[in-house]
């Protein structure tokens, strides 16, 4: 491993806002010194730690800054629109929103493979990427929201974010990654010293492939918005309980079952989509267990998701890890 991935054994670990604002300052003046006058080009996801590299990355060098954020149609309900709002006006990069959503979902219709949808979902993400890059003039750096447990299981670069997926005439660029040394938690301290908002700082983790892994089996685009609406019924209604579980989220199964409506009185069977409410606790995520939900929350749940249209069934999968995974696919 690299001397500069080293954490050095000195670094005190950041739990406050003062110990955050310190380090703030720190990195504002090693960016301004690694990047000059050039130009940084970041990759957007709206996750926390990509937010927090551009967040630092932006008060270092103002619009020296460009972010990409590419908008595949398996982001969760309002994160693209919350991803324009925070750092295209309250930190005024220089933002460039693209609208890939068709490009995705026509490349993965009919696939069901999760190994290949990933592959699939990735390789379009560079393509996108490296397609505006290719608009923009002097770039030198690229910005990455590398954080040091991505360099302790992979001896240095992140893999879904690595430069090296990147074509041949875009490898030239240097590193920009200021939060490389920091754990998650202090990397959500430093998000909220930044003035970044509680749900960008404290997003639960969320698959590279987005809601591409959790609309099992082959995505339709029905059943992804009903996916969409149904997660954020569950982010919400879970987000209020006292302690909240270390993820919680829901998938939809292709499968349907028969469900029954009632039109001018009259009941009338239909075939409809099951949507499984999912929430677990871990310390690493190699192993999960289950917390209990209230019932009267189950309930409440249930009633919301049902109506969506094309929903007929509520689960609660109850299945720990091992010898299930976390994710359904």
């Amino acid at each position: 491993m690299e001397q500069g991935n080293v954490r050095p054994e000195t670094m005190e670990r950041i739990t406050n806002e003062a110990l955050a604002n310190a380090f703030i300052e720190e990195q504002i003046k090693a960016l301004r010194e690694q990047i000059g006058d050039k130009k940084v080009l970041l990759a957007l996801s709206g996750g926390v730690d990509s937010s927090v590299c551009a967040a630092l990355i932006s008060k270092a060098v103002g619009k020296q800054l460009i972010c990409v954020h590419v908008n595949h149609g398996l982001l969760r309900k309002g994160e693209p629109e919350q991803v324009c709002e925070v750092f295209g006006k309250q930190f005024d990069v220089n933002l460039i929103y693209v609208d890939a959503i068709d490009r995705f979902l026509d490349a993965l219709a009919g696939v069901s493979e999760p190994e290949q949808k990933r592959k699939i979902i990735g390789k379009i993400f560079i393509d996108v990427f490296a397609e505006e890059a290719r608009k923009l003039e002097g770039v030198s750096f690229l910005g990455q929201g590398t954080i040091y447990p991505d360099i302790l299981e992979s001896h240095g670069v992140k893999a879904h974010h690595n430069v090296g997926g990147l074509p041949e005439d875009m490898q030239n660029f240097e590193l920009v990654e200021p939060v490389k040394l920091l754990y998650k938690d202090e990397v959500r301290v430093v998000g909220k010293a930044l003035g970044l908002p509680d749900n960008m700082v404290y997003r639960q983790p969320f698959p590279g492939p987005g809601l591409g892994v959790r609309c099992v089996g082959a995505i339709t685009r029905d059943r992804l918005e009903a996916l969409r609406e149904a997660d954020a019924i569950v982010r919400e209604e879970i987000g209020k309980l006292p302690e909240t579980p270390w993820q919680y989220f829901c998938a939809i199964p292709d499968i349907v079952s028969t469900g029954i409506r009632y039109v001018d009185g009259k009941g009338v069977r239909y075939m409809g989509w099951a949507v499984v409410i999912r929430a677990v606790n871990t310390v690493d995520a190699v192993t999960a267990t289950v917390p209990e939900i209230p019932f009267s929350v189950l309930c409440k749940m249930r009633d919301q998701i049902v109506k969506i249209p094309g929903v007929n069934r509520v689960l609660w999968d109850i299945s720990e890890k091992p010898v299930a995974t976390i994710e359904w696919e």
